[in-house]
């Protein structure tokens, strides 16, 4: 095959804060199948705010990222050719093939491809609300937070890819859902399209004061349950609001993810208030996948699930779009589409 797998690598470490110049792009031939292996041509790539973390070569839940290597990253796509039984060209698929037009994957490895129905859910939504994000949405509440019907569940970047889908999640529960988002168009689509009860626009609340007064005010009965998605003020005011016996997801810290410090005013409160705090990575929970994605796929299906994406167009576009997400330029999934 002469086809050109265009690929984008980490070219470099960023120091602090990353920018398009830690990325290369690449150009290689597609290699030819061996036995067992399957050629996928990606239709849309996944940017999710973890990516940050692996560009740093320091200790955490995941190897990081090497460098002069494609970018990890899930997607979803079409089988162009197949030497394996179990996959048929035309197949659409989801996986982890990186930031590129193309991947060639030993499909005889368990798990490493999977194939999607996309009759009734379409194949972005695999890598959003009915993928990696959403199963994260409902593992750090249906889990962790468990929220009783009456209950108040507060939400971190509420209009997100996870974000969104925790909200959502909550009010089927029968809980009161709240929302924290940037800007006023964000908080009026969380309210207004994802049914929140109420959202506050963070960057309307330059103190502690004032954001712990917001909370309050979109609390009456203080917090049961919150999903930690940012970390910083936002922690420290929803710690002041938080009830006895609350419950804390510790899904992401995004405020810090370009290393710097992230103080927190009150950590006894965890201990006055008799708080569980638990932070979770949901590939360790993959027992939990089929149930999680059976829920989120039937609701996607019926329309009472909603969603939105940020989609950048060509592979040339997802260093430019990762950065912005990092910035919350993005209105929900960020995605970059390639077909």
């Amino acid at each position: 095959m002469n086809t050109v797998n265009h690929q984008i690598l980490l070219a470099s470490r960023p120091q602090g804060e990353p920018s398009t110049e830690n990325f290369r792009l690449a150009e290689v031939p597609v290699p030819e199948l061996g036995d067992g292996q399957v050629l996928v041509r990606n239709h849309f790539l996944s940017l999710d705010p973890y990516m940050r973390g692996r560009m740093n070569d320091t200790k955490s839940y995941a190897e990081p990222q090497p460098l002069n290597q494609v970018m990890m990253g899930g997607t979803a796509g079409e089988v162009l050719a197949s030497k394996n039984a179990n996959f048929a060209v035309g197949d659409k698929v989801v996986g982890m093939g990186g930031w590129q037009d193309y991947f060639v994957v030993d499909a005889s490895q368990r798990g490493v491809l999977q194939k999607v129905d996309t009759t009734h859910i379409p194949l972005s939504a695999y890598l959003g609300a009915v993928g990696m994000p959403g199963v994260t949405g409902w593992y750090g509440l249906v889990k962790i937070i468990n929220p009783k019907a009456g209950e108040t569940v507060v939400v971190s970047a509420a209009s997100g890819a996870v974000g969104g889908v925790v909200g959502q999640l909550a009010k089927a529960r029968g809980a009161r859902a709240v929302g924290l988002a940037g800007g006023a168009d964000k908080c009026r689509y969380v309210v207004e399209e994802l049914g929140f009860d109420a959202c506050i626009d963070y960057k309307q609340h330059a103190d502690l004061k004032s954001l712990s007064a917001a909370l309050k005010a979109a609390c009456p009965n203080g917090i049961d349950g919150y999903f930690e998605n940012v970390g910083g003020m936002i922690l420290d005011a929803v710690m002041l609001r938080a009830n006895a016996f609350s419950r804390i997801a510790m899904c992401g810290m995004i405020s810090g993810y370009n290393g710097q410090p992230i103080p927190m005013m009150a950590p006894q409160l965890m201990l006055v208030n008799r708080m569980k705090v638990e932070g979770f990575i949901v590939s360790e929970h993959m027992e939990v996948w089929p149930e999680a994605l059976k829920e989120l796929g039937g609701l996607v299906a019926t329309g009472k699930l909603k969603y939105r994406e940020s989609v950048a167009q060509g592979i040339a576009a997802a260093p430019e779009a990762f950065l912005g997400l990092l910035k919350g330029k993005n209105f929900g999934k960020q995605l970059v589409q390639l077909v």
